[in-house]
């Protein structure tokens, strides 16, 4: 309701500029300074980025553990505490030299475990691709449109690495599905994660899987399919935050959150 008499923050009918207007018209022209100058850095601003969005969801959803699969050096679980998540993380990594700084990151925090380990759809041995920024690193084989989307992610070498499944995390560390959110960030590798969760991906409160619209690893299954499949396990997409593009700013890539469909 507006008081009659008082000044609202645009100019009045007569022309005059209110003082309000004038402090209004200062933030937009701040604001426009500062994105141009980001801009130029191809960097932006903006309100409610994803990972607060992330949290209120793993609040509303009563989360208190998160199995951060494809930690790198612990990014993701860096990022959710800074968020104010409180809960239980237990991050795998199969990485040698990313998985010594994740255990870095996360030692001082004792509700942050580690486990040394790629996770596939049984357990195992196998090669994993090293990228050279480490976190594009794949099971899979990297195309050539990752590569030119991204020079820095070429692979630049191999490792051998030990494999777990979902249904193994769960187990060794007592984890209650109901209760997590599954996060997948494995470069292509999502489907054989998911295969190896079983059953329980009927019972996970949410999953958040890395989606790409176009192959950018040899074999991966694509966003389309992926949302069908979570569907059918009672998961609905809740949030997205975008990821990489090409030089034409076709989406290649982005992170979806699904959280359990309500009975």
């Amino acid at each position: 309701m507006r008081i009659v008499g008082l000044p609202c923050e645009r100019e009045l009918r007569d022309g005059t500029v209110t003082d309000q207007t004038l402090r209004q018209r200062t933030r937009e022209r701040a604001k426009l300074v500062v994105r141009r100058t980001l801009g130029r850095a191809n960097l932006d601003i903006g309100r409610d980025p994803y990972v607060n969005r992330l949290r209120r969801s793993l609040d509303h959803a009563g989360i208190d553990t998160v199995i951060d699969i494809g930690a790198n050096v612990g990014q993701f679980g860096q990022m959710v505490r800074h968020a104010g998540f409180a809960g239980r993380i237990v991050s795998v990594e199969p990485l040698d030299s990313a998985h010594a700084v994740l255990v870095k990151r996360a030692s001082g925090d004792p509700q942050w475990s580690t486990v040394h380990a790629a996770v596939g759809a049984e357990p195992g041995s196998t090669t994993i691709n090293v990228a050279g920024n480490s976190y594009s690193s794949s099971l899979l084989t990297m195309t050539q449109r990752h590569v030119s989307a991204d020079p820095k992610s070429a692979t630049i070498g191999t490792q051998d690495v030990q494999v777990t499944t979902v249904a193994e995390l769960v187990r060794d560390h007592a984890v209650a599905p109901e209760r997590c959110l599954l996060k997948v960030d494995t470069q292509g590798y999502e489907r054989q994660v998911l295969d190896g969760a079983g059953d329980l991906l009927d019972r996970f409160a949410a999953v958040q899987l890395e989606l790409s619209f176009v192959e950018l690893y040899e074999g991966q299954q694509l966003y389309d399919e992926l949302v069908q499949d979570l569907s059918i396990h009672g998961l609905e997409l809740w949030a997205l935050e975008t990821g990489i593009s090409d030089d034409t700013g076709r989406l290649l890539q982005c992170d979806g959150l699904f959280m359990r469909k309500a009975t």
